[in-house]
């Protein structure tokens, strides 16, 4: 009688199962707090094929870091803001970062929890290089505009980035603590979507350098 065939090997099934796991569990619970047997069990397979593809714990959270930044460039590549004009390009892309966020609270976490480390991890990570096509659409963004005479003159792209972060993040981050300190819960839809409109009137104010808001 004919022998049924075993299966095959997946070994790059099997490496991202892993990596898809291991996402789940630093995101919900940090370098610290992910177990490497959870995330075995939670991928289908065993210890040592997490550590044969992944060298350690911490690789793997390096991994993680790398795929979780790269979702969100690959998100923020597929807005096509290149046909727009410089204002509502901007407002696009300050808009996506927010709602990314928002839609994304265990990248925050996952963030946050890279902060405690001071960057560690990153820094051995290809962060850089996932990141540079979003500052390139940013830089793009704001020269069209400065060119056009739209947009002030002397804004430095970096620190610009920073701010439009800034403003979508604090309020994700910290939402719990809001709640509780100031009695508001910025998590509430009609909230969002208040707060996403304030931040986009401080934002067009700022890089018109005319005090114009986006409600004017």
């Amino acid at each position: 009688m004919r022998q049924p065939a075993k299966n095959k090997r997946d070994p790059e099934g099997t490496r991202r199962r892993i990596l898809d796991a291991a996402t789940t569990e630093f995101h919900l619970g940090g370098l610290a707090g992910a177990r490497v047997d959870g995330i075995a069990r939670r991928a289908s397979t065993n210890e040592r094929m997490l550590y044969y593809y992944f060298g350690s714990k911490e690789q793997l959270f390096v991994a993680v870091l790398e795929k979780t930044y790269d979702a969100f460039v690959s998100a923020q590549s597929a807005l096509r803001l290149d046909d727009m004009p410089p204002v509502p390009a901007l407002t696009t892309f300050a808009q996506f970062v927010w709602d990314y966020y928002r839609s994304h609270p265990e990248v925050v976490r996952l963030i946050n929890n890279e902060n405690l480390h001071r960057a560690r991890y990153l820094r051995q990570s290809r962060i850089r290089q996932c990141m540079a096509p979003v500052l390139s659409v940013l830089v793009g963004i704001l020269e069209k505009g400065m060119r056009a005479g739209v947009f002030r003159p002397d804004i430095d792209p970096l620190r610009c980035y920073v701010s439009i972060s800034a403003l979508g993040y604090y309020a994700v981050s910290n939402r719990y603590t809001l709640a509780e300190t100031i009695g508001r819960d910025f998590s509430d839809p009609e909230e969002q979507t208040l707060l996403v409109r304030q931040h986009t009137d401080m934002l067009l104010a700022y890089v018109r350098g005319d005090g114009a808001c986006a409600s004017a």
